[in-house]
Order: C-alpha cells, then sequence, then structure tokens
C-alpha cells in the first residue's frame, strides 16, 4: 500500500506515485502486526519523486492565447499556354485583314498610275489611227504617195452635188466633222465612221506605217480616257471638189494634256465631205 503524505489518502494500486488528488509522491506502508505503519519517504525518494514531476510539468506546452487567424496566401494563377496561342493568332488574322484591306487601295491606284502613265502611248496610237497594229499591211500600196494617189484616184463625182466654193463654209463644215470623227473615235463608232471616212481613206500612225479604212475601223476600241478636246489654227485649203485641212487638236486625258499636229484631206462626194487621209504628228511637251 502507499500513502499519501499531505492529504492521508491510502492507495492500495501499486503502481501510483503520485496522489491523485494533490499530485505528491505516496509513501509506501509496511504492515508488521495488522497496524498500519507509515513509513516516511526517504530524502533521496522525495528529491526524485519532485524531479519526475517537474518533468511532468514541463512536458505540457504553456498555455497560451489563441491569435488573430491569418489567411493563407493566395497561389499565383498559372497561365495556359492555349490562351497565350489564341492571342497570337488573334492577332495576325487582324494584320492579315489589315494588309488585304491596304493591298485592295493601293493596287487598284497603283495600276491606275500606270495607266496613267501610259496614256499618252494609247492616246497617240488611237487619235486618228484605229488603234492599229504598226505591224498590219494597208490595203493601198505603202510605198505611193498620198499626195500621188489621191490625184490618180478616179472619183465618181459625176452624179455629186456642187461642193461649196467658200472657204470659210468649207472650214465651217470640215470643223463639225472633225467633231464627230473625234467622237466616234472615242466611242468607237463603226458606223459613224464609216460614213465620214472615203473607201479609199489612207492614214498613217504617228511611227509613219499607213492604214486603210477596214483596219481603221476593225481595230478601233473605245477609248475612255479623254475628257475634253479643242481645235487650234484651224485653216483650210481648196481645191474644187478637194480640200485639205491642218491645225492642232488638244486632248486633256484625266491629269495630262496631249497635243497633235494633224493634216486630214476630203473629197466631196455624194453630196457630203469624207476623208480620203489622215496624217498626225505628237507635240512634244
Amino acid at each position: 500500500m502507499k500513502r499519501c503524505p499531505t492529504c492521508k489518502r491510502i492507495f492500495t494500486d501499486t503502481k501510483l506515485s503520485f496522489c491523485t488528488e494533490d499530485g505528491t509522491p505516496l509513501a509506501t506502508v509496511v504492515d508488521d502486526s495488522s497496524e498500519e505503519t507509515l513509513v516516511n519517504p526517504s530524502a533521496s525518494d522525495r528529491d526524485r519523486a519532485a524531479e519526475a514531476s517537474a518533468q511532468a510539468d514541463q512536458s505540457q506546452p504553456a498555455y497560451q492565447p489563441p491569435g488573430s487567424y491569418v489567411p493563407p496566401p493566395a497561389q499565383p494563377r498559372k497561365r495556359r499556354v492555349w490562351l497565350l496561342v489564341l492571342s497570337i493568332f488573334a492577332i495576325g488574322m487582324v494584320v492579315l485583314a489589315a494588309l488585304a484591306t491596304i493591298a485592295s487601295v493601293v493596287v487598284p491606284r497603283m495600276l491606275r498610275a500606270a495607266a496613267n502613265n501610259n496614256s499618252a502611248n494609247t492616246n497617240v496610237r488611237s487619235y486618228r489611227t484605229g488603234n492599229v497594229n504598226a505591224n498590219s499591211n494597208a490595203n493601198s500600196n505603202a510605198n505611193s504617195d498620198g499626195d500621188s494617189g489621191e490625184q490618180n484616184q478616179q472619183d465618181n463625182e459625176e452624179n455629186s452635188s456642187a461642193p461649196p466654193t467658200s472657204e470659210d463654209a468649207v472650214l465651217a463644215q470640215l470643223t463639225d466633222l472633225e467633231n464627230d470623227w473625234t467622237v466616234a473615235n472615242i466611242n468607237a463608232d463603226k458606223k459613224k465612221l464609216d460614213r465620214i471616212l472615203a473607201d479609199d481613206y489612207v492614214g498613217k500612225t504617228s511611227d509613219g506605217k499607213p492604214h486603210g479604212k477596214a483596219e481603221y475601223i476593225k481595230t478601233i476600241e473605245p477609248d475612255n480616257t479623254i475628257q475634253k478636246w479643242n481645235f487650234e489654227d484651224l485653216k483650210v485649203s481648196l481645191l474644187g471638189k478637194r480640200a485639205t485641212l491642218t491645225g492642232i487638236i488638244r486632248l486633256q486625258v484625266k491629269d495630262q494634256e496631249l497635243a497633235f499636229n494633224f493634216v486630214d484631206k476630203f473629197v466631196w462626194r455624194d453630196g457630203r465631205w469624207q476623208a480620203t487621209g489622215s496624217e498626225v504628228t505628237p507635240i512634244s511637251q
């Protein structure tokens, strides 16, 4: 048995070393004559008991009041690779769309500018040449002289009415005919050209190549680059049923002006003036 020196309680459990009430080390009780004998614990036992009690106290953590709640740090969001790829793809599509828009605007302007630069050569060929290919062959003899050819041409003028004899009247008539001729060239009006040109018409291009009526009408094409025109220094030379008109024509082609010297020859046939020859020379600006 064991007894608590402080509260005097007796414990029969030999495994207990300390009082369950006040924690005092228990002392062993020796019973020799059926009487309880109190055995005081020795000093060494008391020291060991005190040391064991101190160690037990130290094993218990000291009480601390709860602190304020601190939330855990936020975890950084991970970037997703597919979002980056999608963004790059979207930017690329926008850039491609912008380039396509720029190309659709710039390229036509460049083409129009190139067309304007070449318009001078185009109009030199189209004015009074019928867009004839320089390599085409004329119906008439290229080696024959225009004036001698006309003089040798046998005109069927017996049934024609008498031609005008006033140079002023002839100049007015031929000026109107020149305007009709220019409009027919611009619009490629083959029916009107067939009436203006005589069957024996022979013209010369700016490079001196001759062409006849059939080539003229066959190869004529509309020319919408000419905006307006006017004639200058018109002079007429009248000799019976034949007349020669000379002058300058200025064509306004978009943002530039083209000028040509021309010599047109006419014959009075079937009661009207018909062109038998034309020669055009560009005027260098």
